[in-house]
């Protein structure tokens, strides 16, 4: 029994599917030592934009919430 043309076309249809897919999401060129500093680095960050934007809301509020003595 012949297969035809249909084991080519598979052949294709798997280099086409393994080609668009990167083999190793995570090749940025850091070590994982540098990878570790720069993520925790970035969390520090957004922690420290946080609490300061606590401070400024709580500033707001400092004088009460006006908007539910209204009932």
């Amino acid at each position: 029994m012949s297969r035809g043309n249909q084991r080519d076309r598979d052949r294709e249809r798997a280099q086409a599917r393994s080609g668009t897919k990167p083999r190793n999401p995570r090749d940025d060129g850091l070590t994982p030592e540098q990878r570790r500093e720069r993520d925790a680095k970035a969390l520090q960050e957004k922690t420290a934009k946080k609490a300061a934007q606590a401070v400024v809301d709580g500033k707001k509020n400092a004088g009460g919430d006006k908007v539910n003595k209204k009932k």
